[in-house]
């Protein structure tokens, strides 16, 4: 199972990602973009995702994986329920997500950086 912890200790290592409490919600953000957010409950953890791939991945794990509500289908946007998360997981998910937010050359910087280890 993941928890906030997990994912707060990876968001760390990512360059201009930020934690924020928003309506008792964490969230993680690069600017003012929101890239994971947790809900109240922590049960569910929302991560950025291409929309045109998020219908397969929630069909090929309707366990681990669901839709947003209805009024956050516009977004990239897919939850996962943080109980059938490994962190292994959840740091793919999650870096995917960021990626997706920052510019390129600050991803480029990131990818060279992580081969170098």
């Amino acid at each position: 199972m993941v928890t906030v912890d997990d994912v707060r200790q990876f968001a760390r290592t990512l360059p201009r990602s930020s934690e924020h409490l928003i309506r008792d919600r964490v969230k993680f953000r690069v600017g003012r973009i929101v890239y994971v957010a947790f809900s109240r409950d922590e049960s569910l953890m929302g991560f950025g995702f291409p929309k045109e791939e998020r219908a397969a991945l929630v069909a090929a794990e309707p366990a681990k994986f669901l839709l947003p509500r209805e009024s956050d289908l516009r977004f990239h946007w897919v939850e996962a329920r943080t109980a059938a998360l490994d962190v292994e997981e959840m740091r793919e998910l999650v870096l995917e997500a960021w990626r997706m937010c920052v510019p390129k050359k600050v991803r480029l910087e990131q990818e060279l950086a992580a081969r170098r280890r």
